[in-house]
């Protein structure tokens, strides 16, 4: 994520927070804070897959994702 887009969520969230948005900058910053979240959690997800448990007994093994 840039920073150009990272300083307009902030600008949104400012200016909802004193004067309020219009619905099409309500929407933008929707669109926006959902692209922010979704490279967050890909990087989590990478830094995560890189993570090795070392059990008592040795032995290493990757942590594994959950399933619900």
């Amino acid at each position: 994520m840039d920073e150009a887009t990272v300083a307009r969520i902030n600008a949104l969230a400012r200016k909802q927070r004193e004067e309020g948005l219009t619905p099409d900058e309500a929407r933008e910053q929707q669109r926006l804070r959902r692209a922010y979240l979704d490279v967050y959690r890909r990087n989590l997800e990478a830094q995560l897959e890189q993570i090795t448990v070392v059990e008592p007994d040795g032995t290493r093994r990757r942590v594994q994702k959950r399933r619900p």
